[in-house]
């Protein structure tokens, strides 16, 4: 069975390595435009290098640091505004941070994770929620780290 997603708007975050990458990959090859988005402006070119070979889908690169809660936000006005909405969401940005006993994790630590695993995605959700439901098929797909 082959998935058509021709016509669809998806936006992956972490797409520039492991799963997002290949998520990004998978929906390009059912024919999503793919919104790519990390931090890592060499990994969205790979990917966007290798979704061009597999010759199917497109994307738009988007170098951001989720920790970027501005960013995250003209994200949605963005897709707003050049496509009009969003049909899926791969919230896949995430780190594991310290494996631990609570007591032995530094402050400064605790934050980062917390910022990125949870803040961020909450502001990712808040942002792109109305896009997702101007589509007829609206769907986010929210993962994160664990040990």
């Amino acid at each position: 069975m082959t998935l058509d997603l021709s016509g669809r708007v998806a936006v992956v975050t972490g797409a520039s390595r492991g799963i997002g990458y290949f998520i990004a990959r998978e929906l390009a090859a059912a024919g999503a435009h793919v919104i790519a988005v990390a931090r890592t402006v060499g990994g969205l070119e790979e990917l966007d290098d290798q979704i061009k070979a597999d010759g199917r889908g497109q994307a738009t690169l988007v170098p951001l640091d989720l920790t970027d809660m501005a960013g995250i936000d003209r994200l949605g006005g963005a897709i707003h505004e050049r496509w009009g909405k969003l049909d899926i969401l791969v919230a896949n940005a995430a780190i594991l941070g310290v494996v631990s006993p609570i007591g032995h994790v530094e402050a400064k630590t605790f934050e980062k994770v917390m910022t990125l695993n949870v803040t961020a995605t909450w502001r990712l959700i808040r942002s792109v929620d109305p896009l997702l439901r101007l589509s007829d098929a609206g769907r986010a797909i929210i993962m994160s780290s664990n040990a």
